[in-house]
């Protein structure tokens, strides 16, 4: 079968099996092992589970178990429901203001990760459930949530741009700081929407009471069981920009934060830590099966000459440079629905930056541009990662399309930005110019 056919055949083949009802994780490696043994024969299985041990032994992921930790500690404690409440309260009759909560509490805690499925699962296990019992629709209680935890990507300290800057031999200071305003005008886009539906269909963020609270006990509770929470992002944030910690060191930083308060609030027990503990247990596992299965899947793709095919039918277009570097990012999309973020990178940026630098296309801004298009392609479906990472931490009673209509108008938004960014690249630039300087 020729590189087309192919693809086609092994789309059409894994949409089967995830139609199957078989969990997603699972799901993947039943595909990854059938394929394994289509393309490579038995031989291929011991190729096929180093990969899948490689896969979750990344630098890059080693901080996701220990944020998820710190979200269920501040779950499970009530520290989280307690802000929530207070912040909740101080917004008055805002439309749709958990959904806003979500977005503000999402853009900060993905400074803090630096992991998209670290602050999609976080967030999800920890505001879902919240907003679900105030009566919001699905698509206004877990779409924020997709849609915020792909800031992580962009904002500062982020994981994958330092991966990016490396393999594209970018400097990674630069990129992370030439990610600030992008990540804020996506932000303010999501604003936007969530507060724009809200006002014009109310019932999918129903208003409620919120007792009446006198201004002084406000205050007095936000700078009680609020601003302390300051030093979870003092202690993360400032290990990592200080160069006092690794991500990693810094993620265990925050963990240890959080237990702290939570003793210093008096909520530190057994009880508190089984739940926390095995709620994030739960969440990584599912999490890290789902890379590795992702990872083995995209090796396979490259084994089978498909990823190479579909980026050379891209690239070699004779056009205009907008429209091959329209080419590139398309493509980087269709491959982000079912592929693993890391190992797009590795495939693509060999060829992509090579043309790009020859297009004298700015690489900052580039840089800034795959990344915003692998967060859209991490929220695509049928395939993209965070969507099954919200399936999973999601209640019971959602559905796979229900994740995928609330994914929508975020990924809407996504395209916006990068509208923007290609007609303004100073909005990228502006900033790393400014070091330049």
């Amino acid at each position: 079968m020729d590189w087309g056919t192919t693809l086609l055949v092994m789309l059409a083949v894994l949409m089967v099996i995830l139609m199957s009802g078989i969990p997603v994780a699972f799901a993947f490696l039943l595909f990854n092992l059938l394929s394994i043994l289509y393309f490579m024969g038995p031989n291929g299985l011991t190729t096929l589970s180093v990969s899948l041990f490689s896969s979750i032994s990344l630098f890059v992921i080693a901080p996701v178990p220990l944020f998820i930790l710190m979200g269920t500690i501040m779950f499970h404690s009530g520290m989280a429901k307690r802000v929530i409440d207070i912040m909740d309260g101080w917004m008055g009759r805002m439309p749709g203001r958990l959904s806003v909560l979500t977005l503000v509490s999402g853009t900060i805690f993905s400074t803090l990760s630096g992991s998209t499925i670290a602050t999609a699962g976080t967030l999800g296990t920890l505001l879902v459930p919240e907003m679900q019992n105030r009566g919001y629709h699905k698509s206004m209680a877990i779409g924020p949530i997709m849609g915020v935890g792909g800031l992580a990507m962009i904002i500062p300290p982020s994981a994958l741009a330092v991966v990016l800057g490396s393999l594209a031999k970018i400097s990674i200071g630069k990129l992370l700081i030439g990610g600030i305003f992008p990540g804020l005008l996506i932000a303010v886009l999501y604003l936007t929407y969530i507060i724009g539906r809200c006002y014009l269909q109310p019932s999918v963020a129903p208003s409620y009471v919120v007792d009446r609270t006198a201004l002084a006990k406000k205050i007095s509770d936000t700078a009680k069981y609020a601003l302390p929470l300051l030093s979870i992002i003092v202690a993360v944030l400032g290990s990592i920009f200080f160069g006092i910690a690794t991500p990693t060191e810094a993620a265990s930083l925050g963990a240890v934060t959080s237990m702290i308060l939570c003793a210093f609030y008096g909520k530190l027990n057994w009880k508190t830590m089984k739940k926390a503990s095995l709620g994030a247990v739960e969440v990584t596992a599912m999490v890290f099966m789902i890379i590795a299965g992702s990872m083995a899947f995209s090796q396979i793709l490259a084994f089978s000459g498909v990823s190479r095919e579909l980026i050379e039918v891209i690239t070699k277009l004779d056009v205009s440079p907008l429209l091959i570097l329209l080419g590139m990012l398309f493509t980087t999309l269709i491959l982000g629905t079912f592929m693993e973020q890391v190992a797009i990178m590795m495939i693509t940026l060999p060829v992509y930056m090579p043309v790009i630098r020859a297009l004298g296309f700015d690489d900052i801004w580039f840089g800034i541009l795959m990344l915003i298009n692998i967060e859209i392609a991490l929220t695509t479906p049928p395939f993209g990662m965070i969507c099954f990472v919200m399936k999973g931490v999601a209640p019971a009673d959602t559905s796979m399309t229900d994740v995928y209509k609330a994914a929508i108008p975020f990924i809407l938004c996504d395209i916006v930005a990068i509208g923007l960014l290609i007609l303004f690249p100073s909005i990228v630039t502006f900033l790393p110019n400014v070091m330049r300087g």
